[in-house]
């Protein structure tokens, strides 16, 4: 047999014995830091490590911070580098201008986003129980402007160091709502409340869930390098609510998203 025909045998077998997720990867589909185009816009997506081509994935939507893209997303360490080993598919959409219009309700970005999550789920197996929605600094608002106007089918809202107004009226809600933001920001102001009341950021959605008073869980960490003052809100008539507050600035603390997903996939904590 030649070479030739050994090399042809050897590329039939490993088509047979690959899934067809992976042989895609291998004819230059989207995937990491090569973008899924989707209209005139796009998007980049990142399977979690040791996923076996079939079960269904819970997704992390997340969205970038101002003058970044997707591509930063699938490579950051504290983002791609939770999902990866928990087995959550990580999904970046790219913002135009490198930014995102969250300020008003008639946002494109929201049926973008709705979009995106749809041409996700004909390339993937999606767990639609388990949709959380992520975001840092702008992409943090723009994550609580989508689950303002499209949250009923969220399992979690994961926000980071970036808000609406509290005052914003919301038609939707996700079943939960996790957010993080540092005292002394000042890019993103941490949004303090009457006499310096630390548990306003999340005012909005205690007032949409309708819920009672939070309870003080103390101080907690992740590293050496960040301490969390948590404050929780379980009494609601819907939906529950997680702040924790730090006093850095402007930043996604180390092991934050990784504990969020550990905790809401009730897995074993561990970092990173």
């Amino acid at each position: 047999m030649s070479g030739r025909m050994i090399r042809n045998a050897l590329f039939a077998l490993f088509l047979s014995a690959t899934p067809a997720f992976a042989v895609g990867l291998q004819e230059g589909t989207c995937h990491a830091e090569v973008p899924c185009p989707l209209g005139d816009r796009s998007y980049h997506v990142l399977e979690p490590d040791s996923w076996d081509g079939t079960s269904p994935l819970p997704v992390l939507l997340h969205f970038h911070g101002w003058a970044r893209q997707g591509t930063l997303i699938v490579k950051h360490g504290r983002i791609a580098g939770a999902t990866r080993k928990r087995g959550v598919l990580l999904v970046a959409p790219n913002g135009l201008g490198k930014s995102w219009n969250f300020w008003r309700p008639e946002t494109e970005d929201v049926p973008f986003a709705q979009a995106v999550l749809k041409d996700v789920a004909k390339r993937y197996p999606i767990d639609q129980s388990k949709i959380y929605v992520s975001g840092y600094s702008f992409g943090s608002a723009m994550a609580w402007r989508y689950a303002c106007e499209n949250g009923n089918q969220v399992s979690a809202l994961l926000a980071v160091a970036g808000t609406l107004d509290q005052y914003v009226q919301c038609p939707q809600a996700p079943a939960e709502v996790r957010h993080v933001h540092g005292t002394s920001d000042t890019v993103m102001d941490f949004p303090f409340g009457p006499n310096g009341d630390t548990t306003y950021p999340v005012a909005l959605w205690r007032s949409k869930f309708h819920c009672g008073p939070g309870t003080d869980r103390g101080d907690w960490s992740i590293t050496k390098h960040d301490t969390f003052t948590r404050t929780t809100w379980d009494s609601c008539a819907k939906g529950k609510v997680t702040l924790d507050v730090h006093s850095r600035g402007h930043f996604i603390p180390r092991g934050w998203i990784a504990r969020q997903l550990d905790e809401l996939l009730e897995l074993k904590p561990s970092y990173p």
